[in-house]
């Protein structure tokens, strides 16, 4: 079992950054996938950015591409959501899951693939 627990949520203008962070506790952080996940008010959950273990591959989704970063440091148990040009559209609370071990490649890019979640942290994006 891992606990997750988010900061850095917000208010920032359209235009601006944050950088979220999530940390895990135990032991064998290094051994999930790490995903960030956001959900608006009357919309579905959906999955923005994950992780390997290892760091060495990385998903984005499309409404996301080219304006956040994912990253983790194994040795802090924590995992980054580095977020910028922010839109209004953006506005959501904002969880980190944790995928557990699992054989193989296994598919990382969908809600229902993480075991885990944190409780969330609101991030909001004034125009």
């Amino acid at each position: 079992q891992v606990q997750l627990v988010e900061s850095g949520g917000g208010l920032v203008q359209a235009g601006g950054s944050l950088r979220l962070s999530c940390t895990a506790s135990g032991r064998t952080f290094s051994m999930y996938a790490m995903g960030w996940i956001r959900q608006a008010p009357g919309k579905e959950r959906s999955l923005l950015a994950a992780i390997r273990r290892s760091g060495g591959s990385t998903y984005y989704a499309d409404s996301v591409k080219g304006r956040f970063t994912i990253s983790r440091d194994n040795a802090k148990n924590t995992v980054y959501l580095q977020m910028n040009s922010m839109k209004p559209e953006d506005t959501a609370v904002y969880h980190c899951a944790a995928q557990g071990p699992r054989p193989g490649m296994s598919r990382f890019s969908m809600p229902s693939d993480y075991d885990y979640w944190g409780q969330g942290t609101q991030v909001t994006v004034s125009s």
